[in-house]
């Protein structure tokens, strides 16, 4: 059990300092956008994916490389930017719903998580909202169940939270929720569209050009 644990703790440092040098070195590698950013052209394209795929991996922080590349560039990236990020969290999202949940049990079990192994093993037939019922009848305390119960506001508040990164980042949040089948996918839209939104939607206001 201890090397089990070790060898996991081993895994989350490699993959955050992985993340957090990405998350710095990214916004190096983009050249200054023309003006007529929102154009679509090659360049454009191939920039935006590389944002997205980035974004989309857990512990690249991809909310603060896309402030960066809005504080370099200003407002006429700011669109942009919103929808890549946007369109990694979806990413991220569709690839966790994609896992079978049976995958997802035997990765516990190899962590001897025994406890969360069976709580999928249980919960696999159950729609979001059953789903979410039986987790919070078998969840101790009251803060977890008050989470559950208020998941979506819960995960545009973590959305926000300066420093996430050390939770997964946006991907590795967005992959964690699609992981666990708690959100219908049209809720997750929604929520994470409005979770994006506020400092865009601020630079934007605000008219900021470097």
């Amino acid at each position: 059990m201890k090397r089990h644990w070790i060898k996991g703790a081993a895994a989350y440092a490699l993959l955050l300092g992985g993340g957090i040098y990405l998350g710095q070195a990214l916004p190096q590698w983009i050249p200054a956008p023309d003006s007529d950013v929102m154009r679509l052209s090659w360049p454009v394209l191939g920039i935006s994916g590389v944002y997205v795929l980035a974004a989309a991996l857990p512990f690249v922080p991809g909310a603060e490389i896309g402030l960066s590349l809005m504080m370099v560039f200003g407002m006429r990236i700011t669109l942009l930017v919103y929808l890549c990020m946007v369109a990694a969290l979806w990413l991220a999202f569709g690839v966790g719903r994609l896992v079978p949940s049976r995958r997802l049990q035997r990765f516990f079990l190899a962590l001897n998580m025994r406890r969360a192994a069976r709580l999928v093993r249980d919960s696999r037939t159950m729609s979001p909202q059953e789903r979410c019922d039986f987790l919070m009848a078998q969840a101790p305390g009251r803060l977890l169940p008050f989470l559950l119960r208020h998941r979506y506001l819960a995960l545009i508040v973590v959305l926000n939270m300066p420093g996430n990164v050390v939770l997964g980042g946006g991907g590795g949040l967005a992959l964690f929720a699609g992981l666990s089948r708690l959100f219908a996918p049209l809720g997750f839209c929604m929520a994470t569209a409005l979770a994006v939104a506020p400092v865009p939607v601020m630079v934007m206001l605000l008219g900021y050009q470097p």
